[in-house]
């Protein structure tokens, strides 16, 4: 275990100069300035991974692994190094065990596919949460489909805590799989995942946690969770798009077959047939997003500077500052009042739409989002069309904050 993870916490920077790092902040909309409290949707990026990514094309750009001149080694270094950084991030020993991806959905379907469809039988259940991102749902389901397997969904409650005890009790023997979020997209609700991951070990099933609104906010040692594959998204993390990750224990790895096939993950081609590489290549295959994480490796840099555990802290302030504000606004909800949560609130105000809310805040310059949040059991659970989504990251402020209260008294004005 990283003993770094459990240093004291050194002094916190001074978030009004970590927020003049994101140039996006500084814009305004509809004349307003802008609070953007979308985060869990996608952050915004310094300007130091704008940067990587322009200096990436303007002085480095060629293909990875495929040429011996300088630039391509250069840019094979820079595409190697992001995964170390990555995988450092998130205290793995091995930087073979990351595979990268375009995404957490991406990642999530490469284990579905190369790990779990030979594995599955007619009879055989997958077991998720009521409050997870359909990326973590339709995946099992599809290949369940393909078998006559079944996917089941363990219970929560109104708090939008997920009820351990009914978790546990089933994971029976048809259960051959299970998938969890780390924490809420929707309802910022923190999961016990070590405790999740350890029954599951107990059980010989094998679990996938889907880390992607957690690596971004908190720190994350996944040898320390147990579980068997950890799944997170680059753009949520002040990285580029079409960037993501695959940890996945090496045993695992090693017995997959190829989910794509093409260039740069095979040994040997014949006509009649191929050999592979090995992991984590053998799931590589075509030209990646070189320049996504080139700028996601410089993310991780900064991320790493400011301390994760700082910014954890941050956040949870701003949370407790942002749920106070809101409970001043007549007729507001908070769906998800975990005590252990990140800083995600999902709300809804009494007689007003999700969308039409939305709607009216952005015309005050606040972005939030408005939807199911592809979420739809989580929704049906809750009894609701859609919520309101604001989330926070650590270059907001506080006045992000007031700035939507006061956009939400002028809309509850507005909508009678």
């Amino acid at each position: 275990m990283n003993s770094a993870m459990h240093q004291p916490i050194a002094p916190a920077p001074d978030w009004s100069r970590v927020r003049a790092d994101f140039p996006l902040l500084e814009r305004t909309v509809y004349g307003k300035p802008l609070a953007y409290l979308d985060n869990a949707n996608t952050s915004q990026k310094p300007d130091c991974v704008i940067e990587s990514v322009a200096q990436f094309f303007r002085e480095r750009n060629a293909n990875i692994s495929r040429a011996v001149h300088a630039l391509s080694e250069e840019a094979t270094n820079l595409y190697e190094g992001a995964r170390s950084a990555l995988a450092r991030f998130v205290n793995v020993q091995s930087a073979q065990e990351l595979v990268l991806t375009s995404g957490a959905t991406m990642a999530t379907n490469l284990v579905a596919y190369s790990f779990l469809l030979p594995r599955l039988k007619p009879g055989d259940r997958v077991l998720v949460t009521t409050m997870e991102h359909h990326a973590n749902i339709v995946p099992w389901q599809l290949v369940c489909e393909r078998v006559g397997a079944t996917v089941v969904a363990a219970p929560i409650n109104q708090r939008g805590e997920l009820i351990l005890e009914q978790f546990i009790e089933m994971l029976t023997p048809e259960v051959k799989f299970a998938a969890v979020t780390h924490v809420s997209n929707v309802l910022g609700t923190i999961n016990p995942v070590a405790e999740i991951a350890r029954e599951c070990r107990r059980r010989d099933i094998p679990l996938l946690v889907d880390g992607s609104q957690a690596v971004p906010h908190m720190p994350v040692d996944v040898p320390a969770i147990g579980c068997d594959f950890y799944v997170f998204t680059g753009h949520k993390m002040c990285g580029p798009t079409g960037t993501g990750v695959l940890w996945a224990r090496r045993k695992w790895l090693e017995a997959m077959p190829p989910f794509f096939g093409g260039g740069d993950m095979i040994r040997e081609v014949r006509i009649e047939s191929s050999t592979f590489a090995d992991p984590p290549q053998r799931f590589e295959a075509g030209t990646p997003n070189i320049a996504g994480f080139v700028g996601l490796g410089e993310a991780v840099r900064y991320l790493t500077e400011l301390g994760m555990d700082r910014i954890s802290a941050h956040e949870q302030e701003l949370l407790v500052y942002a749920e106070e504000r809101l409970r001043e606004v007549p007729g507001l909800r908070i769906i998800g009042e975990s005590p252990h949560k990140a800083a995600v609130i999902s709300f809804l105000v009494e007689g007003a739409h999700a969308h039409d809310l939305a709607t009216l805040l952005d015309l005050e310059g606040v972005a939030v989002r408005s939807g199911h949040h592809c979420a739809h059991p989580l929704m049906q659970f809750y009894g609701v069309p859609a919520t309101c989504r604001a989330s926070l990251a650590f270059y907001n402020r506080y006045e992000d904050v007031d700035q939507l209260v006061v956009a939400l008294h002028k809309a509850c004005k507005l909508l009678g």
